[in-house]
């Protein structure tokens, strides 16, 4: 007699208790920090942003960090003391001194995957920090730009195996589907009007067309880290969260929307991007 055929899980049970529990760690010290204040948010976003760098380098020349890669990183780092001392545009310029810096290392033909690597990095660094460190809706701000792409990643995975359909971008990323893009939008801006409401500003147009527009330039984020890891032949950026890869696997989205968030508050109102962003500009 046939026995019926058993339902093969995703992961491996092993592999999925891992990757929630290392999933839950990181969630639980985004938000820890986020809440605590601009300084400890700044302390976390520095050492993602040496934490990217790093894979960066890895993923495109096999080689971590060198002498000059390292003036780069701490380049990066003064960028964000500027940044949280009110010196943004100084910060964004250090930031594009240490991309020159890094396209100048020594004995390695790839200058403009140097530069773009640092910038990388460090711009989405300063622009969460500059947001965050915008009193009184700087936590605000950064909550909403979290729950914009968080959204995102959600709807456009459960539309994608729910609907399915034709793909996206298929020789890049396989697995992403046009239904997956339109089900992250609609998410996004769902979450976002639920949220501006709960901040007592209403469904505010603003918010939600800006969540629309965020959530695709998440996922230009997500497709960008994923053709260049099918450029160079890797699977993950790195092994350093266990279940998941490296960190731009994990903040792909985030790194284009956080500049793209930064430069559309900055257009509105520099002097107040967080207000700005929420629809109070």
């Amino acid at each position: 007699m046939q026995q019926p055929a058993t339902r093969q899980l995703p992961f491996p049970r092993k592999e999925l208790l891992l990757r929630t529990s290392s999933g839950v760690v990181l969630a639980a010290t985004t938000i820890l920090m986020t809440w605590s204040g601009p300084v400890p948010f700044a302390i976390l976003t520095g050492a993602v942003a040496l934490i990217l760098l790093w894979e960066w380098a890895r993923l495109t020349t096999g080689v971590g960090f060198t002498v000059v890669r390292s003036v780069a990183g701490v380049a990066i780092l003064a960028a964000l003391g500027l940044t949280i001392a009110g010196r943004p545009g100084l910060g964004v310029l250090i930031v594009v001194f240490g991309a020159v810096v890094a396209a100048f290392n020594p004995g390695r033909g790839q200058r403009r995957m140097e530069f773009a690597g640092v910038l990388y990095a460090g711009l989405p660094a300063v622009s969460l920090v500059w947001l965050r460190a915008d009193a009184p809706l700087g936590l605000e701000s950064i909550v909403l730009l979290l729950l914009i792409v968080w959204s995102t990643d959600t709807g456009a995975f459960v539309a994608g195996r729910s609907i399915g359909g034709p793909r996206l971008w298929a020789r890049v990323s396989p697995n992403k589907t046009w239904s997956g893009l339109i089900g992250g939008i609609c998410a996004a801006a769902a979450c976002a009007a639920i949220y501006a409401a709960s901040l007592g500003i209403g469904a505010s147009a603003q918010i939600v067309a800006l969540a629309a527009m965020l959530a695709i330039v998440s996922q230009l984020g997500d497709l960008f880290e994923s053709s260049l890891k099918r450029a160079y032949g890797v699977k993950d950026a790195s092994s350093l969260i266990p279940g998941h890869g490296g960190f731009m696997d994990r903040v792909d989205g985030l790194v284009f929307a956080a500049v793209v968030a930064a430069v559309f508050a900055a257009v509105i109102d520099h002097a107040q991007p967080a207000r700005a962003l929420l629809g109070w500009g």
